[in-house]
């Protein structure tokens, strides 16, 4: 399937493919521009919300993509508790375009965290050289355009408490991939 201009990228331009994957979750999006990876949309109550969510709209690519086949396989796996052993979303090429520098930042740091670790968001703030700012951290995060490559759900409050998860499922759907990276122990019933 070839893909064709369709998902909206940060700045609105137009991407030049997305493509939904099935997850262990459910279904995924992803976008992309010539740039990286322009966005990434968790499952939602169906296939056609996950793709509202994400701004696409007309046909979809191929999830198998040169572009995003590696970052896609690798989401796969990390929500099937395979972790990411080659740290291809750590390494995934963004399209930045439109994101304001403070979450640039922010990202940079967040993509950075391995599965099975969390930082709290006044740890991010101090490591972006902003102390003091974990709500505007919190605030970054919650527009990340980039869930799961950039991990939003591995940044909890000071006291490891989880606080306002946008993602459709909000803070179930967090709590769900921080006990699949095996940050959180499994719940019992």
């Amino acid at each position: 399937m070839s893909t064709v201009p369709s998902a909206v990228a940060p700045d609105g331009t137009a991407s030049i493919g997305y493509a939904l994957f099935e997850t262990a979750l459910g279904w995924c999006a992803i976008a992309w521009t010539e740039a990286g990876i322009s966005g990434v949309q968790l499952p939602g109550a169906s296939q056609r919300q996950t793709v509202a969510r994400l701004g696409a709209n007309g046909p979809a690519g191929s999830p198998d993509d040169e572009r995003v086949r590696p970052v896609v396989r690798a989401i796969v796996g990390l929500l099937a508790g395979a972790g990411d052993p080659d740290g291809v979303l750590a390494g995934a090429v963004l399209d930045r375009t439109g994101v304001p520098a403070f979450n640039q930042r922010v990202y940079q740091v967040t993509q950075s965290i391995p599965a099975g670790q969390t930082l709290s968001y006044g740890e991010v703030a101090d490591r972006i050289g902003v102390p003091g700012s974990a709500r505007a951290v919190g605030r970054a995060l919650g527009d990340n355009p980039y869930p799961i490559v950039v991990p939003c759900h591995r940044v909890l409050a000071a006291d490891g408490s989880m606080h306002g998860f946008s993602a459709p499922g909000g803070l179930e759907t967090k709590r769900r991939m921080l006990q699949i990276e095996g940050a959180l122990p499994p719940t019992l019933f």
